[in-house]
């Protein structure tokens, strides 16, 4: 992967698309996403913001942060900035067109599902007797 094939990637399959190679805002479903990648130090990742940190309570940021172990697959829930994002992280050169593709809908997913099952998908570990 290089960012001329994700900005090809990304154009074809968002609703809404500026930006430049290296660093992409679009949005799909009312969900907004940014993309930035650095080839040099070969790294990519594509975050949405959900909620700033404030306008939560702690059962909720737990809530998350279990997620990351449990329903949150290869997307993540992170904080910067006094925001939480859906995140995914990963090297960018060994990415293939349908890990990204696997990775947008991840990060719509736990971006949609914050605040109700916190989940990237289908799959989930089940948690262990607590």
């Amino acid at each position: 992967m290089d960012n001329q094939t994700l900005d090809d990637i990304i154009k074809r399959t968002c609703n809404f698309t500026e930006g430049q190679l290296g660093h992409w805002k679009f949005e799909i479903n009312d969900v907004g996403f940014i993309c930035m990648t650095d080839e040099h130090f070969n790294r990519m990742r594509i975050i949405s913001p959900i909620i700033k940190v404030e306008d939560i309570g702690s059962d909720e940021m737990m809530n998350c942060m279990e997620a990351n172990f449990h329903t949150a697959l290869d997307a993540r829930y992170a904080v910067s900035d006094r925001v939480i994002w859906s995140t995914f992280i990963h090297p960018l050169r060994e990415l293939t067109e349908g890990q990204v593709l696997d990775a947008i809908s991840q990060v719509h997913s736990c971006a949609k599902t914050f605040g109700s099952t916190y989940s990237s998908g289908n799959l989930i570990f089940p948690k262990g007797d607590e």
